[in-house]
């Protein structure tokens, strides 16, 4: 197999914009811009789903010259407003991604981004099932479609040298220890997992967890849980090279974390 080209990714979720933090969006995002190769968003982009909070970081992105993609969480979709959310991103050159995904050209090589929301519906020992009430049901269903989704983009991006899934909610109960396990079945589902591990991409992110933890694994494929809160900084920094993933976001003191996965 042909050696492939090392990009850095810049990840963050959780960043719930508003006035109050405008100043603070700017700097952490014109700080980390000239450092990576492309920025990805895990949701939770605003405060409470308002497209003036969405317009803090249109502005923050705006002129970039690197791409930046992302998901919405459910507090961008508390007002009922996503749509609009979306519009306000989309006019700054922000790449949002629903049920769907992108490729993005990053030097040497080729970025493929599967990007969605996904949904709750717990993990082992306290799921959802198919089963009951109507509005139960429902609730499953959109989890299906999902999953469903996130299948459908693998497929298309699975010849990119470099794949890396996007989501809001967890699909591994792995990245959120730490949280009251009485409210993990509101944090994922464990069957935003099976397609990831049925296609191995290089990388799947995630937030929405805030007490969770922030490494964990789905087999071999490292997840990250890069909600603001866990993280405790702006932004996670990745290097993706030939089928490994380094966690480099502490370099500069001195740190540096490696994952690998089997290349396939």
């Amino acid at each position: 197999m042909t050696k492939r080209a090392a990009i850095r990714i810049a990840a963050a979720g959780d960043v719930h914009c508003s006035e109050e933090n405008r100043a603070a969006v700017a700097e952490a995002f014109a700080d980390i811009a000239g450092r990576v190769d492309a920025i990805l968003l895990a949701g939770d982009l605003t405060t409470f789903g308002e497209p003036e909070q969405a317009e803090v970081l249109a502005d923050a992105c705006r002129g970039l010259e690197i791409p930046v993609v992302t998901v919405l969480g459910n507090h961008d979709w508390h007002a009922d407003r996503a749509r609009e959310i979306q519009d306000v991103l989309a006019a700054a050159g922000i790449f949002v991604l629903d049920r769907s995904w992108t490729v993005l050209d990053c030097g040497a090589t080729q970025l493929g981004v599967v990007g969605t929301k996904g949904f709750v519906g717990g993990f082992p020992d306290s799921t959802l099932t198919d089963f009951g009430e109507p509005i139960l049901r429902a609730v499953y269903a959109e989890t299906t479609d999902e999953v469903e989704a996130l299948a459908r983009g693998l497929e298309a991006v699975a010849d990119c040298p470099v794949r890396v899934v996007l989501l809001h909610y967890a699909p591994t109960s792995s990245t959120i220890v730490g949280e009251p396990p009485g409210i993990w079945a509101f944090l994922g589902s464990d069957r935003l997992g099976r397609p990831i591990a049925d296609h191995a991409p290089d990388l799947v992110l995630h937030g929405h967890g805030h007490a969770g933890t922030y490494e964990g694994f789905i087999g071999a494929v490292p997840v990250f849980n890069v909600s603001l809160p866990v993280m405790g900084r702006d932004f996670a920094v990745f290097e993706l090279s030939d089928g490994t993933v380094h966690d480099v976001s502490l370099e500069p003191h001195g740190g540096e974390t490696q994952r690998r996965k089997e290349v396939h």
